[in-house]
């Protein structure tokens, strides 16, 4: 019977197959190719990395370019019911390109905390918005309102699914990003996010020293009698010049996005208001992560994925 390590050596063979340089599919058998540029990019399910994960068990996404080592991670939390596969493909080939990896991760994301805290909820509970993304984030039961369980949390599958990737591709360091304890090396992440997933980003980043934070439209949470949820004045373990902001003007909370941005303390330049006009078709919300008029700003934004 084949072991577990050669399954995924095979996997990963078969998805080199799935290699591309500057958006252009290149054969197999092309090896002057493939030497030049590895990008790959593939899925896993949550519950592969562990068995315990039942809920939301849709795909993980991961792109990286396999001939460099030592870089950092770009950690993507999508926004309300976004699909990591189907995330913001362009913005993260910029990041590969700048030599990052990039990992969108697939967690519970159907309820945003604005749909969940408020009326009674609010009332009862001032706190609720901490209290909703504590959960989310950590796993703790630190609210009833909504059913995830430990396991199902940020960084529990972040975790997992960085353990299953230093076994998947043993020979790229993935352990770079994990602490001896097991816990995610945040030091060497870049922690983003859209809409529900910038607030996530923005509340890790409140509590740990990761590389840089990156919140596009990312929450509005509330306290009661609209005012700006508390947390967002809590002191940040990460410091406030790696902070950023984005946010579209257009969009129908753009001057609560703001003000959730000045409430955390970041610095008037390294906050972003967008005022390009909106693609046909196309929401306010999301184009600070899609419309490609902004990968300047991207590459900006990222920086070099390199670790010095």
């Amino acid at each position: 019977m084949m072991s577990l390590k050669k399954m995924l050596n095979v996997s990963l063979t078969l998805l080199s197959l799935i290699v591309f340089t500057s958006g252009t599919k290149v054969k197999s058998t092309d090896d002057e190719a493939l030497i030049k540029s590895q990008i790959v990019k593939y899925t896993i399910k949550p519950s592969k990395t562990d068995p315990s994960i039942k809920n939301s068990d849709i795909s993980h996404f991961v792109m990286y370019d396999r001939s460099i080592q030592q870089n950092k991670l770009l950690l993507f939390l999508p926004g309300s019911n976004g699909i990591p596969e189907r995330g913001p493909m362009n913005l993260f080939m910029v990041a590969v390109k700048q030599g990052y990896r990039v990992i969108s991760l697939s967690y519970i994301n159907r309820q945003s905390v604005s749909k969940i805290c408020r009326g009674d909820a609010l009332d009862s509970d001032k706190d609720c918005a901490e209290h909703f993304r504590e959960k989310r984030i950590y796993g703790t039961n630190s609210t009833a309102l909504i059913s995830d369980l430990p396991q199902d949390a940020i960084v529990h599958r972040l975790k997992k699914l960085l353990v299953y990737l230093s076994e998947f591709d043993a020979d790229l360091n993935w352990e770079s990003f994990i602490n001896s304890d097991g816990t995610p090396k945040w030091e060497n992440i870049v922690v983003s996010g859209q809409s529900q997933g910038g607030g996530m980003a923005c509340f890790i980043a409140k509590r740990h020293l990761v590389s840089k934070v990156i919140s596009f439209s990312g929450g509005w949470d509330r306290a009661p009698d609209f005012k700006i949820a508390d947390w967002y004045h809590q002191k940040s373990i990460t410091p406030q010049e790696r902070w950023f902001g984005i946010y579209n003007t257009k969009e129908p909370m753009a001057k609560t996005i703001k003000k959730a941005y000045d409430a955390m303390a970041i610095s008037e330049h390294q906050i972003y208001p967008l005022s390009l006009p909106v693609r046909e078709g196309r929401k306010a919300h999301g184009e600070g992560i899609r419309n490609t008029a902004y990968k300047d700003l991207w590459i900006e934004l990222l920086g070099s994925g390199l670790i010095q």
